[in-house]
């Protein structure tokens, strides 16, 4: 408790701080000196911290009438959250696109982008998964900037080595583990010691079942929701939690009690041949293993190899306020960030698909391999985050692959869904 208290307070001492270094920088004047307007950008990624530290540098350099303060801060959410409510909202701001961004933006407080530009240089399969997230009625609240990607995760080396080809359908994967497992190569890294490792699979498994507008009948269905109910979980997920038990099926001995980082060494050091991961897994496994080579196809769960969708999430929205003092100043940041070769750097840097069309990626093998799902628009978005955050989705689902019986645990989601949905969603009478 003592440790959770300090990481609390740790977190509430960086909003503030966050606070008083956007209150102290929101326009021009003083300090910024004449002519010249500061732009305060909300940034929640640590690690790209340097990256945009250069686009910055790269961007004063040919507006030098607008400075850009760069705040970093680790908790973005709360962050965010709080400054929209003491209405010290940044000028430009990037987020992980995922349900807290969906929300915020059904709520309004977002600027509408739908006019810009720069919206029509973006795959529009990359706004189809922010649009499944939210938006407020109407509008394009966010542009995809970065993507990730979720697949299958294989040693190439490994596959050629037994003459093993990429699976296109379901029981060419299984047949892949068990041509591993004769070969003595175990097929898959399973770490559920780390509960969240489950969700990688559970999303790409279960996301084929979601595409005809699951999430919207689940929703309508409500506190209703039952045996009766045209979709649940218990009625659509099953084949999906069969699926990926049968994966872990294939894991290596003592997966139950394996960490992340203990999957990622197996995975680096060759003695796995698989792992159920995306791609920011990756750069971990690099710093084991810097050659490893490695390569990402999407579960192929359709019966027409054709239907196969790669689960992928925006990894960074870039977004404004409503009604910002400065937006013509930070429309401008905005598009310089969209230009093809500052995207490309970023995201090549970041290990990320890049979303403007016609953007290259980087030449690791890795993205080259998920490179034609995003060309051809066949990518889809992360169903968690479809999922109220009061429901205990990753904790159910590992406990479904630790049991090997999915069916508990799919009426424990439908009875959590209901429980969630009396509390939050309103009831209308005709």
């Amino acid at each position: 408790m003592r440790s959770k208290t300090i990481r609390a307070a740790a977190a509430t001492a960086g909003v503030l701080g966050l606070i008083t270094a956007l209150g102290g920088c929101s326009a021009s004047g003083p300090g910024s000196g004449e002519g010249v307007t500061t732009l305060n950008f909300f940034q929640f990624k640590g690690e790209a911290l340097d990256d945009f530290n250069q686009i910055i540098a790269d961007f004063e350099a040919e507006n030098p009438d607008i400075r850009i303060v760069q705040n970093q801060v680790a908790d973005s959410e709360t962050a965010i959250r709080t400054l929209l409510v003491k209405d010290r909202v940044p000028d430009v701001i990037t987020l992980n696109a995922n349900g807290n961004f969906g929300r915020l933006a059904q709520a309004g407080v977002f600027y509408d982008f739908s006019d810009e530009p720069v919206l029509d240089t973006i795959n529009p399969a990359v706004q189809e998964i922010l649009a499944a997230l939210g938006n407020a009625s109407g509008e394009v609240n966010g542009l995809g900037y970065v993507n990730n990607a979720n697949g299958i995760i294989y040693n190439t080396e490994i596959f050629a080595d037994l003459g093993l080809e990429v699976p296109q359908t379901w029981d060419e994967l299984i047949a892949v583990c068990d041509a591993l497992q004769a070969a003595g190569v175990t097929p898959f890294a399973g770490t559920l010691a780390d509960s969240w490792t489950v969700m990688p699979s559970w999303n790409a498994l279960g996301a084929y079942a979601t595409q005809d507008g699951f999430f919207d009948e689940m929703r309508a269905e409500g506190a209703d929701l039952g045996p009766g109910s045209p979709v649940s979980f218990e009625k659509d997920f099953a084949d999906a939690m069969a699926k990926q038990a049968q994966l872990y099926g294939y894991a290596q001995s003592g997966y139950r009690g394996a960490s992340y980082d203990d999957g990622s060494a197996l995975f680096a050091n060759g003695q796995v041949a698989m792992l159920m991961q995306g791609i920011w897994a990756l750069s971990p496994i690099k710093k084991i293993n810097p050659d490893i080579p490695a390569a990402i196809f999407p579960y192929p769960v359709p019966e027409d190899p054709d239907d196969r969708l790669l689960v992928s999430g925006v990894d960074v929205v870039v977004t404004m306020g409503k009604n910002g003092p400065h937006q013509e100043e930070a429309l401008r940041f905005i598009d310089y960030l969209f230009q093809v070769g500052v995207i490309e750097e970023f995201a090549a840097s970041q290990n990320m698909i890049p979303s403007v069309i016609g953007a290259k990626l980087s030449d690791d093998p890795a993205l080259q391999s998920v490179a034609p799902y995003f060309d051809a628009g066949k990518i889809t978005g992360f169903i968690d985050h479809q999922v109220p955050t009061a429901i205990p989705l990753t904790g159910i689902v590992q406990q479904a692959v630790l049991d090997g019986d999915a069916g508990p645990s799919l009426r424990t989601l439908d009875n959590e869904w209901r429980k969630v949905a009396a509390r939050t969603i309103p009831v209308t009478e005709e």
